[in-house]
């Protein structure tokens, strides 16, 4: 099996921003509009929905924010953050601390997704049921990174079986292949999104999520330190923006989709069935008594599980990693 170190290429590079001077401020367009770049991985995808609705209604022009959405690698938009060369980002929870122990000053201000999204997958038929189960299988997973290798080693963690017991294989982003055609016993899949594709396939599966047995803090928004000392109220003015997107889309996921149709090329052609339910699936793990709140538990335990793992050489203060005092 690969050693975890690799897992810390997607952040042990940042080092090298300390050495840059490109430092920005948000750029002011006139008196009462400011240019924001929102950095966001993978690529334009119905799951950003509550993003293009604050867009689509103006709740970003109302809070004098001319929006831009950028697709970029997770690792760089850490850096680009971390940097003060953009202000803003979507990341997956476990990136914040990982930054800031190799320096990087990134603070998460907005939980947007309150549950882990990471699962693992198996036939319905195959007898694994449980992370327990799992002892002598092969897993696929789509590398040992991100995510997904987090999410995978917390639910190994919290059951209490040996990674050394499950053969984990390198597999790229084709889970849903690999357990179609029997390449793999398990999958690790994104529990609003493989899924489907595979009951959509006639393909029934088992469904181990993270969150049914840790609570991690998972996918939000992050600023950085300079930003949060000299432009608070710009802070302030992009999270209630982005949560009025996010509240609309769960209780209007239909009106969502159609706006999702003007950002996500190809979304017109995709399955619709599939498409509408990696929406419905996403809202799930949005919902909350308070939108944008991050439980201070849900980071203790991702902190735990990182030193477990040996990508956290020690506890790190939380208190300076994430906040909600900027939710309205």
């Amino acid at each position: 099996m690969m050693s975890t170190r690799r897992f810390l290429i997607l952040v042990a590079f940042v080092l090298v921003i300390a050495a840059c001077n490109g430092v920005s401020t948000p750029q002011v367009m006139n008196d009462e509009t400011v240019h924001v770049r929102l950095l966001m991985g993978y690529r334009p995808d119905v799951q950003f929905a509550p993003l293009y609705v604050a867009a689509e209604r103006g709740y970003y022009e109302d809070a004098g924010i001319e929006i831009e959405f950028s697709h970029i690698p997770e690792t760089e938009a850490l850096q680009l953050v971390g940097a003060n060369e953009v202000q803003f980002a979507i990341v997956s929870g476990e990136q914040t601390p990982l930054a800031r122990a190799q320096g990087l000053p990134v603070v998460y201000v907005m939980a947007w997704w309150q549950d882990y999204p990471v699962g693992i997958a198996a036939s319905k038929d195959s007898g694994i049921g449980s992370p327990t189960d799992l002892v002598g299988k092969r897993v696929g997973i789509p590398g040992l990174y991100g995510a997904s290798y987090v999410g995978y080693r917390a639910l190994l963690s919290v059951t209490g079986v040996s990674d050394t017991d499950v053969s984990l294989d390198a597999i790229g982003y084709n889970q849903v292949e690999a357990l179609y055609e029997g390449q793999e016993d398990a999958v690790v899949i994104y529990a609003n999104n493989e899924p489907l594709q595979l009951e959509a396939q006639g393909f029934p599966v088992n469904v181990m999520r993270v969150a049914d047995y840790v609570h991690l803090a998972s996918n939000g928004l992050i600023t950085n330190e300079e930003t949060i000392q000299n432009h608070p109220d710009l802070i302030r003015r992009m999270v209630e923006a982005t949560l009025k997107g996010l509240q609309d889309t769960i209780e209007d996921p239909d009106m969502a989709y159609e706006m999702a149709k003007l950002y996500v090329e190809g979304l017109e052609q995709a399955n619709e069935t599939v498409m509408r339910g990696v929406l419905n699936a996403s809202i799930d793990f949005w919902e909350a008594e308070r939108l944008g709140y991050s439980d201070p538990a849900s980071w203790e335990n991702m902190q735990r599980v990182l030193i477990e793992m040996g990508l956290l050489e020690e506890e790190i203060d939380l208190s300076q990693a994430f906040t909600n005092e900027f939710l309205p």
